[in-house]
C-alpha cells in the first residue's frame, strides 16, 4: 500500500477511536474503563452486555462500512463517474425485495438466517439480471448497464410495494420492513461476526485483484484497449465483483445511504486515485463513517433508535450536493 505512512496511521487511529466511541455510546453510556474491564474478562452484568451485545454490533458496523466503501470504489472506477454509488444497478431494490419476502412470508427457515440470505440473493440477483438484460439487448457498455439498472430497480421497487400491500394485515407490521429498508446493523453473535470478518477480508482481496485494471480503465476505453484490456468483459466482471461486496453489506446492514458515495472521495483526497492504495483506504474511511453513524443512531434519542440510513442520509446529502456542484463547475 503506497502513501505516506502518517496517512495510514491517522486512518488506523481514527478507526480505533471510532470503535471506542461506538462501544461507549448508547442509551446507557459506558466509559473506557468499563470497556477495559469487559475486555479483561470481568463477569459483571454490565461487562457481559458490552461483550455480548454492544462490541459485536460496533465491529459489525465497521465491517459493513468497509464493504460499502469497497463497493463504491469499484462502481466509481467501472463507470468512471465520481457520483456513482454501490446501489446503482438495482442491488438496493433486489435486497429490499428479498428482505420483504423474508420478513413477511412465513417460511420454515429461521428469520435470523433467512433475512441476510435473501437480502444477499436479491442484491446479487438484481445485478446479474441487469448484466443479462444489457447483454441480450446488445448494450453491454456502462451506459447500457445504467439504463438497464434503472428499469430493473423500478420493477423490483414495484414488486416490493405489491408484496407489502398484499401480505400485510393486523398480525404483520410493515414497520419491520421499513426499518430494514432504512438501514440498521443488527447485533451479531461472535461466530456470525467472524463470518462477516472473513467475508470482508475476501471482498477486499477480490477488489484488490481488480485494482490495476481499474486504473487502466480510468484512462479511457481507447487507451484501455491499447493496453490490451478487454473492456466489455472486464466491466461485467468488475460489476459482478462489486455487487458481491454490496450484497454482503446490505445482507448485514440493510440499505445504508451515501457511505459508498462519500467514502471513496474522502479516501481519494488522502491517498490519491490509484486503486491499490485507494481500496484499503476507502474501507477504513467507510468503517469510520458507519461506526460513528451507528453510535449516533443508538445514542441520539434514547431509548429509541434512529435508523442508521437516516443518519447517513442527513450527513451524506449535503456531501452529495457539494460533489455535484464541484462536478458542474469543472
Amino acid at each position: 500500500m503506497r502513501g505516506p505512512i502518517h496517512t495510514w496511521l491517522a486512518l488506523a487511529l481514527a478507526l480505533i477511536l471510532a470503535v471506542v466511541v461506538g462501544a461507549c455510546a448508547g442509551h446507557d453510556w459506558a466509559t473506557p474503563a468499563d470497556l477495559w474491564r469487559a475486555a479483561a474478562g470481568d463477569q459483571a452484568l454490565r461487562s457481559r452486555l458490552l461483550v455480548d451485545w454492544r462490541i459485536p454490533r460496533v465491529l459489525a458496523a465497521a465491517l459493513v462500512g468497509a464493504l460499502l466503501g469497497l463497493g463504491g470504489v469499484v462502481f466509481q472506477g467501472v463507470f468512471r463517474n465520481p457520483l456513482a454509488e454501490p446501489y446503482l444497478l438495482g442491488s438496493a431494490g433486489g435486497a429490499a425485495l428479498g428482505a420483504t419476502v423474508a420478513l413477511l412470508v412465513p417460511l420454515a427457515m429461521p428469520q435470523s438466517i433467512l433475512l441476510p440470505l435473501l437480502a444477499f440473493a436479491g442484491a446479487w440477483g438484481a445485478t446479474v439480471l441487469v448484466i443479462g438484460i444489457s447483454r441480450v439487448s446488445g448494450a453491454v457498455d456502462a451506459a447500457g448497464m445504467l439504463l438497464a439498472g434503472v428499469a430493473v430497480a423500478a420493477i423490483l421497487g414495484a414488486l416490493r410495494s405489491f408484496l407489502m400491500l398484499a401480505l400485510s394485515d393486523e398480525t404483520v407490521s410493515l414497520q419491520i420492513v421499513l426499518s430494514w429498508v432504512l438501514g440498521g446493523v443488527q447485533t451479531p453473535t461472535w461466530p456470525v461476526l467472524g463470518l462477516l470478518a472473513l467475508i470482508s477480508a475476501g471482498c477486499l482481496g477480490l477488489t484488490l485483484l481488480l485494482a490495476g485494471r481499474l486504473d487502466v480503465l480510468g484512462l479511457g476505453e481507447t487507451m484501455a484497449v491499447a493496453f490490451g484490456l478487454n473492456v466489455t468483459r472486464f466491466i461485467a466482471v468488475a460489476v459482478l465483483a462489486g455487487s458481491v461486496v454490496v450484497a454482503a453489506a446490505v445482507a448485514f446492514g440493510g440499505l445504508v445511504a451515501f457511505v459508498g458515495l462519500a467514502a471513496p472521495h474522502i479516501a481519494r483526497w488522502m491517498v490519491g486515485p490509484l486503486h491499490r492504495p485507494l481500496l484499503p483506504a476507502t474501507a477504513l474511511v467507510g468503517a469510520i463513517i458507519v461506526t460513528l453513524a451507528d453510535a449516533i443512531a443508538r445514542a441520539a434519542l434514547p431509548p429509541a433508535e434512529i435508523p442508521l440510513g437516516l443518519v447517513t442520509a442527513v450527513a451524506g446529502g449535503p456531501f452529495f450536493i457539494m460533489l455535484l456542484a464541484r462536478r458542474l463547475r469543472t
